[in-house]
């Protein structure tokens, strides 16, 4: 259940896109993110040398989700001149740790093992990990006390822009569902934080139309290619749910056609989203 949270952000250069310290006041775990291009200037930040476990973002031009690689180090700094020799994905980098260096390499291990398993639960970004993480051997009572540090993690990553643990469902009961049907089309979904989400189960049409555009058969090409569309009897079924940036993006798909999604998705009532949220 979310509850109000005071979150304080620090511009230590004062550019809002540079680096960003993030913390809720009262709790221990502290967060700071940096573009790839601020690896000199981060350096000077003492955190980003402590214990901690960080996450690089990037984006997979051939695919249709972000990129997220999730690690952990004594030294996080060093880790991440790393990377930055061998990995060319990313361009942003949050580091979290605790404003006092507390944790240690098993706190981290674990850290690391279970955000991994979380952020592919969730399956908002594609992870570059391997498969060789680990769950070490932690006591029950600082396993609770990593997982209560792993909700405010969750929280910190979020507000920085970066909502990899955030569950894509908001939909409290099927009333909120709201529907697309076309010729072989019959789709679900509902309006969401940060855009539009079509639930695992949708059916799309196979067919796209002459003037579709290429936005609507590149967005359909990238979903594909990336096994979240597959071609089943005869149409296309989502086999997860996917969020749009926009209700049209998410119609047009599900449609093979240009479409206003405001218009083609609609409740069991039929009335359309426009009516319910604009009106």
């Amino acid at each position: 259940m979310n509850k109000p949270q005071t979150i304080q952000i620090f511009l230590p250069d004062g550019s809002p896109t540079s680096i960003r310290e993030a913390e809720i006041t009262n709790r221990l775990v502290k967060a700071i993110l940096f573009p790839r291009n601020k690896l000199e200037e981060v350096s000077r930040r003492e955190m980003v040398h402590f214990t901690g476990v960080y996450f690089l973002f990037g984006i997979d031009e051939d695919g249709s989700k972000p990129i997220v690689y999730i690690g952990e180090g004594e030294d996080c700094f060093k880790r991440i001149q790393d990377h930055n020799r061998k990995k060319d994905f990313w361009t942003y980098c949050i580091v979290v740790t605790t404003k006092t260096n507390e944790y240690t390499k098993t706190d981290v291990k674990y850290l690391e093992h279970y955000c991994l398993g979380q952020a592919e639960k969730v399956g908002r970004y594609k992870t570059e990990n391997g498969k060789d993480s680990q769950r070490p051997s932690v006591p029950e009572t600082r396993e609770h006390d990593l997982l209560d540090n792993f909700e405010t993690i969750k929280i910190l990553l979020a507000t920085l822009g970066y909502p990899l643990f955030e569950d894509l469902r908001k939909t409290k009961s099927d009333k909120e569902t709201l529907y697309c049907k076309g010729k072989d089309a019959s789709a679900q979904g509902d309006m969401v934080d940060d855009g539009f989400i079509v639930y695992k189960g949708s059916k799309a049409n196979k067919a796209e139309t002459a003037t579709a555009g290429i936005w609507v058969t590149g967005s359909r090409k990238k979903l594909i290619d990336s096994k979240i569309l597959v071609e089943e009897g005869g149409v296309w079924v989502f086999k997860e749910d996917y969020v749009f940036g926009s209700p049209s993006t998410a119609a047009a798909t599900v449609l093979g056609r240009r479409a206003n999604g405001w218009t083609e998705w609609k409740n069991k009532e039929g009335k359309t989203i426009d009516e319910l949220f604009r009106k």
